[in-house]
């Protein structure tokens, strides 16, 4: 049987979380003196008191945990969390339907990006901080922060369970056996490179509350921005290469980047397999992109890099910010953004993506079979960074791949459909499902909003998100009829 006690009470324990979050806004808009302070208010006490009433269903709640517990609590707490946060804008009147407000929240706490605001610049101070702060808690993810900030969550058998059904990526890795320690180190270098960012953002212009902003966006390779035409807005090449940077690193492997980069082995980092195969398709498609926009758009030789190695850079972190219109360029490139928004940066960072891992094991997986074609006797074992996989592993990895592939198809014919032109239905899919933000197309490009969609699409890559965001099979594992048997 399902363990309903103890799961509202961690989604109990985790509203205050919210409602804290909240606070932090209020005080922001308090200290503009905006409007805005009362819906935030007014969020921070249904919030509270439907934390109270959840740790007091949860009450006397033992802390046994089993696997089925595990994906259904990680699946609803991304839920609720979701369905709270459409509170300040339903309440402050920024958006004023529920299908828009879900949409934006669920794209906040996603790392998603996409919008349907059309002018962000119109919101206050205080909004704006909040869609920020969303992604950056969805980042790492709502259960990997509380666990940081608060370790006694992390207390109990299933801890470990919840932890692996939030975590992305194939191979897990550690830095400490304690899940808890593991846990506050990589948010510690999450927190830094957030820090470093927002300081070298205000170095290169930004004013405090434009530099913490795009920061949280950065890092949490989420997208929103505070400006209608994101980092184009600023029109300095200087914070395009440092948007770039701090893209990039936020797509490497958190815990590869604490042990190559804190501890000085900065070795392990370049024999890293992922790693490796993250900087070849970044280079690649640089280069393609920047020599197509040299001959067709012809754009100069700088210009051409930056905007090629931003596109780029932005699409595979699934981060969504963007420094030209993408939707201007030939076709071809279209081709290659798609490829970097379907493979995403690398495991255990926050990007989205099938991540790089996958690409890493599926390439050997193809090597290993013409050899063994060749070779029918030969043993031929798949190691990615040394660590050899185990076939369970590699059934997982066909099956993660075959599901993806899936969920695009039956989306996109989905939304093709509902009569939406067909680029934009593929790239909607892969951008919802990856978290990516933007799309490519000429109803709903690059540097659009996703106002314009039916209702029910919105509903439907509200979905997506989730079921990217969790890597397909804890969501979908929930809504299997064999999930709910008793046995």
């Amino acid at each position: 049987m399902i363990n309903f006690k103890l799961i509202y009470k961690v989604i109990g324990a985790l509203l205050f979380q919210e409602a804290f979050m909240m606070c932090l806004c209020m005080a922001m808009a308090l200290g503009y003196k905006e409007e805005d302070a009362l819906p935030f208010m007014g969020s921070i006490v249904v919030t509270t008191f439907f934390g109270f009433m959840f740790k007091y269903f949860g009450r006397k709640a033992d802390n046994r945990l089993s696997r089925r517990d595990s994906y259904l609590l990680v699946t609803l707490i991304w839920v609720v969390f979701s369905l709270f946060g459409t509170l300040p804008f339903m309440l402050g009147g920024y958006i004023n339907n529920f299908t828009d407000a879900y949409f934006e929240s669920m794209s906040g706490f996603t790392t998603t990006g996409a919008t349907i605001i059309d002018d962000v610049e119109s919101l206050p101070h205080a909004i704006l901080f909040w869609r920020s702060l969303t992604q950056w808690v969805g980042g790492l993810g709502i259960v990997f922060t509380t666990i940081a900030l608060i370790p006694s969550i992390a207390r109990g058998s299933g801890s470990t369970r919840v932890f692996a059904a939030e975590a992305t990526g194939p191979l897990k890795s550690k830095l400490h056996p304690r899940l808890s320690t593991n846990v506050r180190w990589i948010w510690l270098v999450y927190l830094t490179i957030t820090l470093a960012c927002m300081g070298s953002y205000m170095i290169f212009g930004m004013n405090w509350f434009e530099a913490i902003n795009y920061s949280m966006s950065t890092t949490a390779t989420g997208g929103f921005g505070i400006t209608n035409n994101s980092t184009e807005y600023f029109k300095s090449p200087a914070l395009e290469y440092v948007t770039v940077f701090f893209c990039f690193i936020s797509g490497v492997n958190f815990t590869l980047m604490y042990s190559s980069v804190v501890k000085g082995k900065i070795k392990i980092m370049l024999k890293d397999s992922e790693f490796r195969f993250y900087c070849i398709i970044v280079g690649i498609a640089t280069l393609f992109i920047m020599f197509e926009l040299l001959l067709r758009n012809h754009y100069d030789l700088e210009h051409a890099f930056r905007s090629a190695i931003f596109q780029v850079v932005s699409f595979i972190t699934t981060t969504g910010l963007f420094n030209d219109d993408a939707g201007l360029w030939p076709h071809v490139t279209w081709v290659v953004l798609a490829l970097c928004m379907f493979i995403g940066a690398c495991s255990g960072s926050t990007s989205g993506g099938i991540k790089c891992v996958r690409g890493v094991m599926l390439f050997k997986t193809l090597i290993n079979e013409l050899t063994q074609r060749l070779h029918p006797n030969a043993v031929l074992p798949l190691r990615v960074s040394g660590v050899n996989v185990p076939d369970r592993q590699r059934v997982s990895l066909l099956a993660f791949i075959t599901a993806y592939f899936l969920l695009i198809f039956i989306m996109s014919f989905v939304l093709i459909a509902a009569g939406i032109d067909n680029t934009n239905s593929i790239t909607i899919c892969l951008s919802s499902l990856g978290n990516v933000g933007p799309t490519l197309g000429l109803e709903i490009g690059p540097t659009m909003s996703w106002s314009s969609l039916p209702a029910f699409v919105k509903w439907l890559c509200s979905l997506m998100m989730l079921i990217g965001r969790l890597e397909i099979f804890s969501v979908i594992i929930v809504l299997t009829p064999s999930f709910w048997t008793k046995n």
